[in-house]
Formats: C-alpha cells, sequence, structure tokens
C-alpha cells in the first residue's frame, strides 16, 4: 500500500475508518505459489522485479495503472505476468539503460488473481517498459474484462473505496 487519499473513508463493513490505498501489490507470481517451500531454493529465482521458474518460466513484476477521476495520481495495481524467454532477456539487458521506455510494447500474461475482478489469471496484457527505476506498465488487452474497462474509463474514489472494503474484509464481500 505505497500511497492512501489522507483523510480515509468509513468502512461500510465494519464502520471503522480506514486508510484508503491508491495502490495494493501482489509479492509476487501466481506459479510461486504451486512451488512447495522446501523446493524454493532449488526451482525458485526471484527478485523484487524479476522472477524465474524451474528455468523456464519467466515473470516480470508491472503495474496496471487505472486513471482516477479529478485525480493525476492513478489506483496501481502491483502484478506479475508471465513473458517470453526472449522478452525477459531483453528486459534484463535494457534494465539499467536510459530510453528503454522508447521500445515497442511486448505481450505477457497476467500470474496474479485479483478476485475482485473475477478470474484474472493468464489474462494477456501489452507490457510497455517505462524509464530507468520504474517498472512495466500493464495494459490489459481484453477490452471487455472489469479491470481493462476500468484503465480505459478510469476510476472514482467510491470504486477505490468498494476496492479497499473487499482487501480489508475479503471474507465479508
Amino acid at each position: 500500500m505505497a500511497s492512501a487519499v489522507s483523510s480515509g473513508f468509513v468502512c461500510h463493513i465494519c464502520g471503522e475508518r480506514h486508510v484508503l490505498p491508491l495502490s495494493y501489490s501482489v509479492n509476487g507470481p501466481e506459479a510461486v505459489m504451486a512451488i512447495p517451500p522446501e523446493e524454493f531454493e532449488s526451482r525458485l529465482t526471484i527478485t523484487r522485479d524479476q522472477c524465474v521458474v524451474d528455468g523456464k518460466d519467466f515473470y516480470l513484476r508491472g503495474r496496471i495503472p487505472i486513471p482516477i477521476h479529478g485525480m493525476d495520481e492513478p489506483f496501481i495495481w502491483g502484478v506479475w505476468a508471465e513473458v517470453s524467454p526472449k522478452n525477459f532477456l531483453h528486459t534484463a539487458e535494457l534494465w539499467n539503460t536510459e530510453g528503454r521506455e522508447q521500445g515497442p510494447p511486448f505481450t505477457g500474461y497476467l500470474n496474479n488473481q485479483l478476485p475482485i475482478y473475477g478470474d484474472t489469471l493468464n489474462l494477456e496484457v501489452g507490457i510497455q517498459t517505462q524509464p530507468v527505476g520504474r517498472r512495466p506498465s500493464f495494459f490489459v488487452k481484453d477490452a471487455e474484462h472489469l479491470i481493462a474497462r476500468e484503465q480505459r474509463d478510469g476510476i472514482s474514489l467510491a470504486r477505490i473505496e468498494q476496492i479497499a472494503e473487499f482487501m480489508y474484509h475479503p471474507a465479508a464481500s
């Protein structure tokens, strides 16, 4: 939860005042959850931004930016996408190269479930590299999927409150 609206909001579920986050992040790709902890060392290479499973499945961490009506700052979902070995290696080669954001977008597949949006696992995303020091931006390609519609049309603070209520109280939502 990187940034939040300072005044918070009163939760409809519990009646308490909560911080209103403008971002949520997932710690790793869904594929990592399938690996028994005792096999992590032999099967997994993971950093804050890159992950390789079994030396053959490649993942990048990125951001799904969603415009917020009336605000300059977007709402952010920090997520992971599976990418081809070629795109993973190309991205790694350019990791610290100024101007890398000038490269063309490439395709990946979301590797996280965001339950508030239904099934998001394997949603196709366009990945646009950002300037050095910033994670890539992911753009959901299925124009009819709720997260793609929100990414295209933006969301209100009321919608962010709904998301926060779900995240604070997933069992009640």
